[in-house]
């Protein structure tokens, strides 16, 4: 039995906040992942290029390199009237909302390179973003509620996968209502639907207490002043060197002095491999449900709706059960679930266009990809110097990123060298979780989490 006292971290008032903050940082995806994936496909591009479209991702993966300029500029005349965080998220979100109004004029087989522009444009915009939220996520609990921040990395996975899946759904079916009303530019017209998620998050973000950023900026500028006493001269050069200093590298030195350089090296493999099979999967997902035969209102109904309703209930129960196990247990656990969870794809490729199979493979997928994700935040989380929060976050993620973009970026080359083999690609993917499984292992005594 589950204690009575951890399903109450649930209820914490807290957890609302979070729970926006990742439907926020989860609804750009489905637009530079599902719904240009499949525009692109019904545009009579090449399932190649459509994988190599899926570079753009690999914003999300450098995006540490602009993350410490987030944990120190503020901007401008909002930041003084909104708080440091949210007026980086709100200018991120014009920013998406104009790039989404660019895209409504364009026709990507005659546009690509400016269509996967604005996507890149999205991209940046949203990977700047993420920045912002996860460090505004960690700071809304206390560095030593150790079981409340498992908590809320479920509730903040719970955001996402409900920011990821009801885009998906409203992408997908009014790009099918309108291309069924007869309309050219359906996928155009259902951008423009999307734009309005966007505007209503960013009004409802607005009403978000945020934490004054006093205090950090303080122990920032503590840093500064140790480096400049070192530099044994104090002019406005020796002010700039301590600022870059203290922006770039003391983000950088604060992760090492924490662990051994072996131990996190093996961490930083371990973040880099996790989630390359699934990144390979997601990647193709939507194209192998099209051409096995399934049509968009399908694909909305089972991947996207029926999938929100258990990513939900599977990732509390997947929070629930970290706390319980502890984290790096939950790693171990969640990563080999993930690993057979994707042989369901296998068996459906080889099965064909089965509605039952569908939608119990989409539920298994969901459950493995929703423990895996809630167990991956809550432990990122968990090693984060809360000095640097929005920096060493967006390292630790960016990394992660970087696996799953460099390499499932190849994803459609994969299943065209495969000459359209859904079945072995699937278990391929299955195979890539087991070197980052090696890696948790060689470190798992000698790491250090605040659980």
């Amino acid at each position: 039995m589950i204690k009575q006292n951890y399903i109450k971290l649930y209820l914490d008032k807290r957890m609302k906040r979070i729970f926006l903050l990742g439907f926020m940082s989860g609804f750009p995806w489905v637009l530079i992942g599902s719904a240009l994936s499949l525009w692109l496909k019904e545009s009579e591009l090449s399932r190649s290029t459509i994988g190599w479209a899926g570079l753009i991702f690999g914003v999300y993966a450098i995006n540490f390199l602009w993350s410490p300029l987030i944990d120190r500029i503020h901007i401008p005349w909002i930041s003084n009237r909104i708080g440091h965080r949210k007026s980086w998220i709100i200018i991120m979100q014009i920013l998406i909302l104009l790039f989404l109004i660019i895209w409504s004029t364009l026709d990507p087989s005659e546009n690509l390179w400016l269509v996967i522009a604005v996507g890149l444009g999205i991209a940046i915009s949203s990977a700047t973003q993420d920045i912002t939220i996860d460090a505004f996520r960690i700071e809304q609990i206390g560095e030593n509620e150790g079981r409340v921040m498992a908590a809320g990395a479920a509730i903040s996975v719970v955001g996402w996968w409900t920011g990821y899946k009801i885009g998906g759904v409203l992408s997908l079916i009014s790009a099918d209502f309108f291309q069924q009303q007869g309309f050219e530019n359906y996928w155009q017209l259902s951008f423009l639907l999307l734009g309005l998620i966007v505007i209503l998050t960013s009004v409802i973000l607005i009403l978000i207490p945020e934490k004054s950023s006093t205090e950090r900026a303080l122990k920032q500028k503590e840093n500064d002043n140790q480096i400049i006493k070192k530099l044994k001269f104090n002019n406005q050069f020796s002010k700039i060197i301590a600022w870059l200093y203290g922006t770039i590298i003391n983000p950088l030195s604060s992760f090492f002095k924490k662990n051994s350089l072996k131990v996190a090296l093996g961490l930083l493999s371990f973040i880099f491999l996790f989630k390359i099979g699934e990144a390979f999967l997601g990647r193709m997902s939507i194209i192998f449900y099209n051409e096995i035969g399934f049509s968009k209102t399908d694909i909305a109904l089972y991947s996207k709706g029926i999938g929100w309703v258990t990513t939900i209930t599977f990732t509390l129960l997947g929070g629930l059960f970290a706390i319980r196990m502890g984290l790096i247990k939950a790693m171990f656990v969640s990563g080999i679930v993930m690993a057979l969870t994707n042989l369901m794809f296998s068996l459906l490729a080889w099965v064909g266009d089965s509605e039952v199979l569908f939608a119990f493979t989409v539920l298994i997928d969901d459950l493995a990809a929703a423990f895996a994700t809630v167990a991956f935040v809550g432990f990122i989380s968990a090693l984060v110097d809360r000095t640097y929060t929005a920096t060493q976050y967006a390292l630790l993620a960016s990394i992660g990123t970087a696996g799953r973009t460099l390499f499932a970026s190849s994803s459609g080359s994969l299943v065209d060298w495969l000459n359209g083999d859904w079945g072995i690609f699937f278990i391929i993917t299955a195979i890539m979780v087991i070197p980052s499984l090696l890696c948790l292992l060689a470190i798992k005594n000698k790491l250090k989490l605040n659980e």
